[in-house]
């Protein structure tokens, strides 16, 4: 999953981007709205966090022209600010949630899974196509209802790619722009490497291979 931090304060976003990193969650971090909305403009996000009080353009002038860009991109306010008028404002201005500092990471975490379940339409807690089920606070998989078997970081954020959209090939490109940030090194074969781990763990129909194309999981729901 790939997260876009809008956050100028730069203890709390080097504390956010380390701990998102630390469950592989691609993380590119930017310190003002002017930035984010250039940013937002050339890349793709599945999550945004928006600081409300920041430099140049606010947050709430950023999230304004996010939403007037008709982008549905889940959106989370993180703030210090604590006046009901700015909660109302946020939220009415299209943010899914809003959560302020000072925050656990957990509930960041769990806010933020939340969140993407109610934008995908889905009640259960769980991502499955039916036959595979990844549990995003477990970072658990099950096939077929069988034991849960435990995912490293790596192969959770791929696997995770893959059941938000369950027949949707994803090309390896498109797979590693959801598992690695900006800056961060890329072996050549990374994704073939953890999709062989995968299928060592879960069985080898689990995920599909589409020749020349990409990698998918089967929509059986």
């Amino acid at each position: 999953m790939r997260v876009l931090l809008v956050e100028d304060d730069p203890m709390i976003g080097e504390a956010i981007q380390e701990a998102l990193k630390d469950v592989s969650y691609a993380t590119d971090w930017v310190k003002n709205g002017q930035t984010a909305l250039n940013t937002l403009a050339c890349q793709n996000y599945d999550i945004i966090l928006l600081d409300l009080g920041l430099p140049g353009k606010d947050g709430l002038e950023v999230l304004n022209v996010i939403r007037a860009r008709d982008n549905p991109v889940p959106l989370l306010i993180i703030t210090a600010r604590d006046g009901l008028d700015d909660r109302i404002r946020g939220l009415d201005g299209g943010a899914d949630d809003y959560i302020r500092k000072p925050f656990e990471m957990a509930e960041l975490l769990a806010r933020m899974r939340a969140v993407l379940r109610r934008k995908g339409g889905i009640a259960s807690p769980h991502f499955t196509n039916g036959i595979v089920s990844l549990d995003p606070a477990t970072r658990e998989a099950t096939v077929n209802a069988d034991a849960p078997i435990q995912l490293s970081n790596r192969e959770f954020a791929l696997l995770q790619a893959l059941l938000i959209r369950p027949g949707a090939i994803l090309s390896r490109s498109e797979l590693e722009d959801r598992i690695y940030g900006w800056g961060e090194e890329v072996d050549s074969n990374a994704i073939d490497f953890l999709i062989h781990a995968l299928r060592k763990k879960l069985g080898g129909e689990v995920i599909k291979n589409v020749r020349g194309v990409g990698w998918m999981v089967s929509k059986t729901m």
